[in-house]
């Protein structure tokens, strides 16, 4: 079945530019998402949602009311939303394999709608600009190739990306927006409307737990994963394993200039802690060249829940 917007066919392949042209009601839309203002979101109620990493929640979860994503400059931050009963996935996709990803959000909402007695698919894009290597361009027309490939109706109701993400600042380019928040309650200083579950702007200064480990695993190479467990309401990290990745005393003796130019897809577009975040994550893989071994005893996942006071807590695993 086709991708749809206001109720008719899109049109493919154009750029994210034709089509907002085709129909104003999205570039309304993204004209006004990318004239808001930051919101500096806090742990409470938040699942922040790495690269390559997916999570799935509804408006029932007890725990989770908010999922976020950040430091998107080529991926996409994609929002799957069923109306019916509010289930939605929130994941941070960079291209890696958009053919494998798209069915995997597909799959966490319905495992949440097959239930639903009325209501409908609803998808969010939002990032990327206008780079160099037209990365986003291609990531852009992958993902409306493959939600348009889906046997589901799937409504686009907004797109804020590529092009209609980009500023330009002394000749060169840059994201507008680089991450952005689903709510379904008001955790967040700004109205949501819990109908029509807007998305908003925003940037996250708790991006736990595990972080290290999270982006190691999506440096070497990891695909999209699902964290978050909607029944048990706890978020699963591992197991995983990976290669002892190349080269990495080599990389750690490297300057800034050189991290940003050769392990960036866009060096002149990072937000600023790009190069600080990298390397933290190649010592963690310099530390841990086998998790299987140092981070997974006996091969268990890690599980956290939220505690009390809306922070992400350790619990133990079955059997451990």
């Amino acid at each position: 079945m086709p991708l749809l917007v206001e109720g008719r066919r899109v049109r493919l392949p154009q750029s994210a530019g034709d089509l907002v042209r085709a129909h104003p009601l999205l570039e309304e839309r993204a004209r006004l998402l990318r004239g808001q203002s930051v919101q500096q979101v806090g742990p409470q109620g938040l699942l922040y949602v790495q690269q390559r990493e997916l999570a799935a929640a509804s408006p029932q979860d007890g725990s989770i009311s908010i999922l976020g994503s950040d430091d998107a400059t080529t991926c996409h931050i994609v929002v799957l939303r069923h109306t019916g009963n509010g289930a939605t996935c929130l994941t941070h996709c960079d291209g890696s394999d958009t053919k494998a990803e798209v069915p995997l959000i597909m799959s966490s909402i319905k495992s949440f709608s097959d239930h639903a007695p009325c209501g409908r698919l609803e998808v969010h894009l939002v990032g990327g600009f206008s780079d160099d290597r037209q990365l986003s361009q291609k990531l852009t027309h992958q993902l409306l190739s493959e939600f348009d490939r889906q046997e589901d109706d799937i409504h686009l109701v907004t797109l804020c990306v590529t092009e209609l993400n980009d500023r330009e600042e002394n000749e060169k380019h840059f994201p507008i927006i680089y991450g952005i928040v689903h709510a379904e309650d008001l955790f967040i200083p700004t109205a949501v409307n819990i109908k029509t579950a807007e998305i908003y702007r925003a940037s996250f200064p708790d991006r736990g737990p595990e972080e290290e480990l999270r982006a190691a695993r999506a440096l070497t190479g990891g695909p999209m994963i699902s964290i978050y467990d909607a029944k048990t309401e706890q978020l699963r990290i591992g197991p995983y394993s990976w290669m002892p990745f190349p080269h990495v005393d080599f990389w750690l003796q490297q300057d800034d200039k050189q991290i940003l130019e050769n392990l960036s897809t866009s060096p002149l577009a990072e937000p600023p802690h790009f190069v600080e975040h990298i390397r933290s994550t190649l010592m963690f893989l310099k530390k841990h060249p086998s998790p299987s071994n140092t981070l997974f005893p006996g091969n268990k996942a890690l599980l956290y829940k939220k505690n009390e006071d809306g922070l992400w807590e350790k619990i133990p695993s079955p059997g451990s």
